[in-house]
């Protein structure tokens, strides 16, 4: 199993589950969190004052999957929140060990 983490522009986030359920993905994660890479951030000016915005707000997307559907997931992600700007995010791939639903107590691909 592995667990992908996806970071993207919050305006994508509607694009990126629409295209995750179309291919059968039926669970994520969405938080809302801030930081920044090669943007360094940005200057915003509010009644006349400029601020400096040193961190980018971002979501951060968690979707546990089989190994089988790795690809899929991340090449639907990668797509689906693409704009071509600088600032489309990352995503990072890891090896998941164990997974448990709680209600069941089903492990491994049958608790995703």
């Amino acid at each position: 199993m592995k667990w992908i983490i996806a970071v993207i522009q919050p305006h994508r986030l509607d694009a990126v589950r629409d295209a995750l359920t179309e291919i059968g993905i039926l669970g994520l994660t969405a938080t809302e969190v801030r930081g920044y890479g090669r943007q360094k951030g940005h200057t915003e000016i509010y009644r006349g004052a400029e601020y400096n915005i040193s961190y980018i707000p971002k979501l951060k997307l968690e979707i546990a999957v089989d190994d089988g559907d790795q690809e899929r997931v991340i090449e639907t992600v990668r797509e689906a929140a693409q704009t071509g700007r600088i600032g489309d995010g990352k995503i990072f791939v890891l090896d998941l060990e164990q997974v448990m639903r709680i209600r069941t107590g089903e492990l491994g691909t049958d608790a995703l």
